[in-house]
């Protein structure tokens, strides 16, 4: 009965059956007619359990620092963060392009939220890219691509579902991702470099020289200054052990209110107000697929859907490192099928008894779920922050697709590639940070 339960997932899906509503079909099919006899289980076996896994304050950060996100978003933050990174990039083709990368990277470690950061660096960066020359496609793609290194530089809310589910550190698995989100940032410049090569089309601005760049360089940077200040003060807070990420969460909101609002002025009460009208709905919106989901993988569980995939697995190799190989491939489907919270929700209780099974350590597999989630969330058929990014940079998907594939083999799967087989390269600073064992 397993296996049709999860037939009927996949079926809901690839006919665009809402999620929550996809894992509330097969955890129905599983309730009737699951178990060893068929007879299928008793709801109040799994009804409370959904609840009480629900009860968690590490939840709440999730609403926080999307309610950040949506605050920075309409308050003009992003906009100072881009005139300040773009006093370092000096006379190169495509060097715009990078200022809108290192932007995304800045604004997503605040945020944690790709849309978020998509809607407003992009909003502010796609009139000077088309300016500059820039191809919508690629623009959009570079753009759409970047926006994702919010998933990797933390806080982020995948990971912190990650841990939550999975019993680990979440100071820990935000650190894990840290060298892989600067070698995305690093690589996905150098590509957008080398797309726009060859262009004639793409201007190069000459920037100003010696005392003039100083002199700018200090008046945008002491503007940028209070939104410089709120990564500091949200990721020192929390690697430095003052704050918790909900409390983290909770300074973030109240930091970015008056920065928005009084400092740089592009937040109004209104502005405010639909900010958080927002954020609820996105926020019930989540725990909804949260709830839905628990009650599902609970079932999976029962059913003992991991030994199954296991035994799968070492049908195929009993090598762990070519197990792995096939645990990404698993997790790039999923990415490609539902969204990133679904997936982390719905695949850690299934994987990361596995994973322990074969000997990785959780916090390794974290980066690769970071990395994973947010090539998912650029790889049709879902592709959401893709389709996103051709709306807001009104450039056609077919236009999209081909910038996105090379930085997908250029960027992304390097990066999960490293990530995946040199485990140090993840576990480095929570070994030097938290002492985490290699």
């Amino acid at each position: 009965m397993i296996y049709i339960a999860v037939l009927i997932l996949l079926v809901c899906l690839l006919l665009g059956v809402p999620v929550p509503m996809s894992f509330m079909a097969s955890t129905v099919w599983l309730l009737f007619f699951g178990g060893p006899t068929g007879a299928g289980y008793a709801s109040s076996m799994v009804l409370p359990y959904g609840f009480s896994s629900m009860n968690s304050i590490a939840l709440i950060s999730i609403a926080l620092f999307i309610m950040a996100g949506g605050i920075m978003e309409k308050g003009r933050i992003g906009e100072k963060l881009i005139d300040f990174v773009d006093v370092f990039v000096g006379k190169i083709k495509g060097g715009l392009g990078v200022v809108g990368t290192i932007s995304c990277a800045v604004f997503g470690s605040i945020t944690g939220s790709a849309c978020a950061t998509l809607s407003c660096i992009g909003s502010i960066m796609f009139p000077r890219l088309e300016a500059a020359g820039y191809p919508r496609g690629i623009a959009a793609a570079i753009m759409s691509n970047a926006s994702l290194l919010g998933m990797l530089i933390p806080p982020n809310s995948t990971l912190i579902i990650f841990a939550w589910i999975s019993g680990q550190s979440i100071l820990a698995c935000f650190l894990s991702t840290v060298l892989p989100g600067i070698m995305m940032t690093a690589l996905i410049c150098l590509v957008n470099c080398w797309l726009v090569r060859k262009n004639p089309n793409v201007k190069v601005t000459d920037p100003p020289k010696g005392k003039e760049r100083f002199n700018l360089m200090k008046q945008r940077g002491f503007v940028a200054l209070p939104a410089l200040m709120l990564p500091f003060i949200v990721l020192g807070g929390i690697y430095g052990g003052i704050m918790t990420p909900t409390e983290a969460a909770a300074v973030a909101v109240i930091y970015a209110i008056p920065t928005g609002m009084f400092v740089y002025k592009g937040l109004t009460l209104r502005g405010l107000w639909d900010s958080l009208v927002e954020s609820a709905v996105t926020t019930g919106v989540v725990m909804v697929m949260l709830y839905s989901v628990m009650m599902l993988s609970r079932l999976y569980i029962m059913e003992n859907l991991p030994g199954r995939m296991l035994g799968l697995f070492r049908a195929v190799s009993e090598n762990p490192w070519i197990i792995l190989f096939m645990i990404n491939i698993f997790l790039v489907i999923m990415g490609m099928l539902m969204d990133d919270i679904s997936s982390v929700t719905l695949g850690t209780p299934i994987l990361i008894p596995i994973i322990i099974e074969l000997g990785f350590n959780p916090i390794h597999y974290a980066a690769i779920v970071g990395v994973n989630t947010g090539l998912g969330c650029i790889t049709p058929p879902a592709a959401p922050v893709l389709y996103l990014g051709g709306r807001l940079g009104k450039a056609p998907i077919n236009e999209m697709m081909g910038p996105t594939l090379w930085i997908i083999a250029l960027a992304w799967t390097p990066t999960l590639l490293v990530t995946t087989y040199f485990p140090r390269f993840s576990l480095l600073l929570p070994h030097i940070f938290l002492g985490t064992p290699w």
